[in-house]
Formats: C-alpha cells, sequence, structure tokens
C-alpha cells in the first residue's frame, strides 16, 4: 500500500512539475498560464503526446519533433526533483504514509505547496537573477500563517521567538544588501529569508542559511576549476576560447543565490539539521 501511495504521489508531484514550468517560464511575461504551450524556435503549437512529463522528453531525445531544436532540459528536471520532492514531504509529513490523518495531510498538502514556491522562485532566479517580490512575499506569508494556525494568540506571548525568526534572518542579508548597495547580495534574497526564518525557525533557519554559504561556495570553487581546466586544455589543443582569453565566470560574478537557500532549506527541513549546534547551545544557557 505504501508503495503504491508513493508511485501516485511520485506522478502527481511530476505533473504539477510540468505545471511549475510553465509558471517559471511565463511569470512576468504577460502570456497567460492557461496558454497552448509551443515550441520556442518554430512556435508550432505542441499536441498533448509531446507535453508528457518527463516522458515526451526522453522519446524525443531531447528535441521538438517539428525543428528538431534542442529543448532545455530545465524540463525534465524540474518535473522529475519536483516529483521526488512530493514523496519525500509526504513520507516525512504522514510517517512514512502510515499515518493518514487529518493533521498530516494537511501538514502534506503545506509544504507541497510552498515546495511549489520555492521552485518557482529557483528556476525563475537562475533564469533572470531576480526573485519576485510577489512569489516571495507569498512564501512568507503562507509560513507566517502557518505560525498563527500553530500558536494562536499565544505568537506575541509565550512563542514570541518564532515570530522574530523571519526578520532575525532578514537583518543580515539586508545590511548586506545596504552597506554593499546591492552588489554583494540581493534584495530579493533578505525576503526569501524571512520566509525561512518564519519556516524553520531560528536554530533550523540558520542551518539553513550556513548550509546555503557552504553549497554556494562549493559549488562556485567546483565550477571555477573545471572552467579554469577546460580552458587551458582548448589553448593546448588550439580549439576556439574567448576572444579576451578570460574565464567566464570569475568570484565577481553575479550567482543567483536562492537555489542555495533553498537547498539549503530543503536539506534543513528533511533531515532536521542543525549544523552549527546552537540547539545545544540554547540548552546550555537555559
Amino acid at each position: 500500500m505504501e508503495t503504491l501511495l508513493g508511485l501516485f504521489v511520485l506522478l502527481f508531484g511530476i505533473i504539477i512539475g510540468s505545471f511549475l514550468n510553465v509558471v517559471a517560464l511565463r511569470f512576468n511575461t504577460g502570456r497567460s498560464i492557461n496558454g497552448r504551450s509551443f515550441c520556442f524556435t518554430c512556435s508550432t503549437n505542441l499536441k498533448w503526446f509531446e507535453l508528457i512529463p518527463v516522458l515526451s522528453y526522453v522519446i524525443q531525445h531531447g528535441k521538438c519533433n517539428h525543428c528538431s531544436a534542442k529543448i532545455s532540459p530545465q524540463y525534465p528536471i524540474v518535473e522529475f526533483v519536483t516529483g521526488i520532492l512530493f514523496v519525500l514531504i509526504a513520507y516525512i509529513e504522514t510517517q512514512n504514509f502510515s499515518f493518514l490523518t487529518q493533521y498530516s495531510l494537511l501538514s502534506t498538502f503545506f509544504y507541497w505547496l510552498v515546495a511549489c514556491i520555492l521552485i518557482v522562485i529557483s528556476v525563475y532566479d537562475i533564469k533572470h537573477k531576480i526573485i519576485p517580490d510577489s512569489l516571495s512575499y507569498s512564501f512568507a506569508v503562507i509560513a507566517l500563517l502557518r505560525l498563527i494556525l500553530l500558536y494562536g494568540s499565544t505568537l506575541l506571548s509565550t512563542h514570541a521567538i518564532y515570530l522574530l525568526a523571519g526578520p532575525i534572518l532578514f537583518l543580515p542579508f539586508c545590511f548586506l544588501w545596504l552597506v554593499s548597495k546591492g552588489t554583494w547580495m540581493g534584495l530579493g534574497d533578505a525576503k526569501l529569508a524571512l520566509g525561512i526564518g518564519w519556516l524553520l525557525g531560528i536554530v533550523y533557519g540558520l542551518s539553513a542559511l550556513a548550509l546555503a554559504f557552504w553549497i554556494g561556495t562549493g559549488v562556485m570553487v567546483l565550477v571555477l576549476i573545471y572552467q579554469h581546466l577546460m580552458h587551458h586544455i582548448k589553448r593546448r589543443a588550439r580549439l576556439k576560447v574567448r576572444k579576451d582569453g578570460e574565464v567566464p565566470l570569475t568570484f565577481k560574478s553575479e550567482i543567483p543565490f536562492a537555489p542555495f537557500l533553498i537547498i539549503g532549506t530543503l536539506i534543513v527541513y528533511m533531515f532536521n539539521f542543525d549544523v552549527l549546534n546552537i540547539g545545544a547551545f540554547m540548552s546550555m544557557i537555559q
């Protein structure tokens, strides 16, 4: 039974991922989300069998059936990642699909909604290097509403620390944005951190931020090493290199940080990582 439920959730998540691709690509473009899908190269409207999530991409070998233009791997990646996230969230919230109570189902739907918003933010930030305010505010409001529903009137007294978690995570990013005049950190990252604080709390929220910086730094270093290696290999082989002879990515390059914040958030949510050991420290001083 658990296996069947898992497969059903996986397929459901993959279908939702297909919709998220449409949202991310058409957001702020003036195009309706309900409009027909078409090839961006030849403008041919796509038929239903060309829109089957993941499967169509594999069958068509990543190319358009009409003009043979390459299809971005973003489509199957987002679809598959969404499916996997939906399964993991359902697994966590229902304890391996064993406790399908009203609360566990509501909690599952809540985190599915959060995951959808975060996926769209990631894709949009990668493509445009900006986080739309409407998405970051939606995430923050949903996380805040969850706190209000969980703690009610005690949120302003006994559980005020959860309410303060958002602003506490927001302020460092805001400070970096002000000091650097937007060159070190975008204000969109600060708004995203606000929602992360309300979603995870201070302890796990700070862990998510730490993971984001570590993962982001590690990925950037690996990409830089790869680019330098390829650059030297091409020069030795006398292959075509950039006219300026420079490696495209440097430590001064503008890098979308939202995907790393979101990866850190998801890891902490799934594994309850307190990577800075703040929880133990707070227990000692209480």
